[in-house]
């Protein structure tokens, strides 16, 4: 460690590191753009200059390692001087476009103006001019006059994916960012160019002009998409007089497992969230009140007393599964998770992505739960009645040759059909909170919980009266039941904030 001084503040860091670092670390602003802590340094933007006591000018941040007794002023006129001046070299050629820009109100750039104060320009000649929408592919729109060639996409696709799919073409102020001729850019983690740019050169076609970022609203989630648990933002905003729509999902940045980024079929799984919101109960195919509905899956049980069968999705979370268990036990019911579809092998690669599309099925094995076949046929050859639940593939349990009362719960489902006895909608991903395990047994607590507007309880909400208790949150559930299983000693509902790793 090292001792240095910043605008008067003594600080305890460490010896070695970059400067820039251990400012941000320590929540000193200190403005930038080429930089990443993803990426490293380039030394390009020039907009991290300190003042350091011993130096003849001003030195960049991103480029200066720590040494012991540094005295170092990111204030003063001198260097607020030198930052205005870099400042206005990068507004030059800048299209004043705020208004109809993506990135506004998270745009760097916008936020640096606004800190400097630079509102008149002095720039006498007509500025140079780049191209407009420029379609890289994959997702991502260009828009060269916006770019501060800060290089970061470059970077992300030479080092992070290995793609090499963008380079700088031409010199001085007719540079730009573009793809090799005859090249797109379509590797699947293309998307985090955008959420890497820190103005609004690249945007997403996905998200382009449908909503102001100010007025969205983000909650803390885990991405479903594959069995990596990639942490996420999920975006979403309620107008007046209309549902709440999802409308993008961003990576959070979480070290022990995706780090910055999330791939961009993750990215765009938000899709599914917001489809089927007219969905509701049906009995035998005709549309049911939900409370009867509900009354009419506790009917079901007990008319079908040890006659009974789950079948569990893997997408269920921790809570839900111990809750789901605990029903089996107490009506004698069996309880298996066969999934023949569960592995997708042409969809993994060597970075996030992994050919395991669950959310949770780390969680079966370590909570006893069966995911065989053969289990599964014993049990359909005994049965009177089999429940989906968070799943409607019932496909698969006839093609196992079962042939008689079905009952789904499930968020998404196209089955209408009078063959199957009730359709119980629940509350899908984003919509309820629930913990799950990764691939690699770290566990997390993905606490966006939308409203649902169209009364879909959570499965722990409909359980509840069933079990004839009043367990309704995870937090009630970590306390009552998960606290007590071996594989989870020593962690607790509050734990999973630091994304505790379990033993497999």
């Amino acid at each position: 460690m090292a001792h240095i001084t910043v605008d008067g503040t003594v600080l305890e860091v460490k010896e070695g590191a970059l400067l820039i670092e251990e400012l941000l670390a320590n929540n000193i602003n200190i403005p930038h753009f080429c930089y990443h802590p993803a990426l490293g340094k380039d030394g390009n933007c020039r907009m991290c200059m300190v003042e350091i006591e011993g130096q003849k000018r001003p030195q960049i941040a991103c480029d200066t390692p720590i040494k012991e007794g540094m005295i170092i002023r990111t204030k003063g006129a001198n260097i607020d001087r030198v930052k205005r001046s870099i400042l206005e070299l990068e507004l030059i050629n800048h299209p004043i476009d705020c208004p109809i820009c993506d990135q506004a109100g998270e745009c760097s750039l916008q936020n640096y103006y606004m800190d400097v104060g630079l509102y008149e320009s002095r720039l006498s000649t007509p500025k140079t001019r780049g191209e407009k929408h420029v379609d890289l592919g994959a997702n991502v729109v260009l828009d060269q006059e916006r770019c501060v060639l800060c290089t970061r996409c470059v970077r992300f696709t030479k080092n992070i994916t290995k793609t090499s799919e963008l380079g700088v073409l031409s010199r001085a102020d007719h540079s730009v960012i573009t793809t090799f001729p005859g090249a797109k850019l379509s590797n699947p983690y293309a998307m985090n160019v955008v959420d890497l740019c820190p103005v609004g050169a690249l945007t997403s076609k996905d998200f382009r002009f449908q909503k102001r970022v100010w007025f969205l609203n983000a909650k803390e989630a885990i991405c479903d998409h594959c069995a990596r648990g990639c942490s996420i933002f999920v975006d979403h905003h309620k107008e007046k007089y209309k549902d709440e729509v999802i409308y993008r999902y961003r990576p959070r940045l979480n070290d022990k497992i995706n780090g910055y980024f999330i791939c961009d079929a993750g990215r765009l799984s938000y899709h599914k969230e917001n489809e089927n919101k007219e969905f509701h109960a049906l009995i035998r195919g005709k549309i049911s009140e939900y409370e009867y509905a509900e009354g009419k899956l506790l009917r079901l049980l007990k008319r079908h007393l040890g006659k009974t069968a789950f079948v569990i999705s893997s997408n269920l979370s921790l809570e839900e599964m111990v809750r789901v268990q605990k029903l089996a036990k107490l009506y004698e019911i069996a309880l298996n998770a066969y999934e023949p579809e569960r592995f997708d092998t042409s969809f993994g690669d060597d970075f996030l992505k992994c050919n395991d599309r669950s959310a949770n099925a780390r969680a079966l094995p370590l909570l006893g739960i069966d995911t065989s076949k053969e289990m599964l046929q014993e049990a359909l050859n005994r049965v009177e009645l089999v429940v989906l639940i968070g799943r409607s593939d019932a496909n698969v349990i006839k093609e196992m040759g079962y042939t008689q009362n079905i009952a789904i719960l499930c968020s998404r489902c196209e089955v209408t059909c009078k063959e199957v006895e009730l359709v119980l909608p629940i509350a899908s991903h984003t919509r309820r909170e629930g913990s799950f395990i990764n691939l690699d047994g770290y566990v997390q607590h993905s606490a966006c919980a939308i409203q649902s507007e169209h009364g879909h309880k959570t499965l722990l909400a409909i359980l509840a009266p069933i079990l004839g208790d009043t367990i309704f949150t995870c937090k009630e559930v970590w306390e009552a039941e998960l606290f007590f299983y071996e594989v989870l000693k020593g962690v607790s509902f509050d734990s999973l904030k630091t994304t505790p790793k379990i033993a497999l």
